[in-house]
């Protein structure tokens, strides 16, 4: 790949209760689940919400050399209301892990194809929800590494 540098890649799909969070090979070939971390929606200004920072600490901890984050494109592909709370939160993201880069790409449908396969796998209701996040990670991340060996 032209530009590419050998390092794992962070994927995210931020929702409003939990972010999930799936994790590259360092090869960028194959994403996996990782975590789901509980949302801190806390509206002082006493330092970066502990999702955040349990998300830098991973970045650390796994040698990460982006992050993907899913941006909620509407199906016609225009940016809905839920664009602007992803947008805010990478800002805070992007700020706790320079000079990391944090990327966006298009999460059409991530959620729903997460949902279908976990499904399809047997993993409903509770147990679904827990893990939806993650699964709709690997559905972004993936995505994005495979468009990536596309265009070498």
């Amino acid at each position: 790949m032209t530009g590419w540098a050998r390092g794992r890649r962070l994927g995210v799909d931020v929702g409003q209760v939990r972010v999930g969070l799936a994790i590259s090979d360092p090869d960028g070939i194959l994403a996996t689940p990782l975590v789901t971390v509980q949302r801190d929606r806390r509206a002082d200004d006493s330092g970066p919400p502990s999702d955040v920072v349990e998300i830098a600490r991973i970045v650390i901890e796994y040698e990460v050399h982006e992050v993907i984050v899913g941006l909620p494109v509407t199906l016609a592909g225009t940016h809905g209301p839920a664009v602007a709370t992803v947008q805010a939160y990478i800002r805070l993201l992007s700020v706790a892990i320079a000079p990391i880069p944090v990327l966006m790409t298009d999460e059409r449908m991530s959620t729903v194809v997460a949902s279908r396969r976990l499904s399809e796998r047997g993993v409903r209701g509770r147990r679904q929800r827990t893990v939806v996040d993650q699964a709709a990670a690997v559905e972004i991340l993936q995505s994005w590494l495979d468009a990536q060996r596309r265009r070498m």
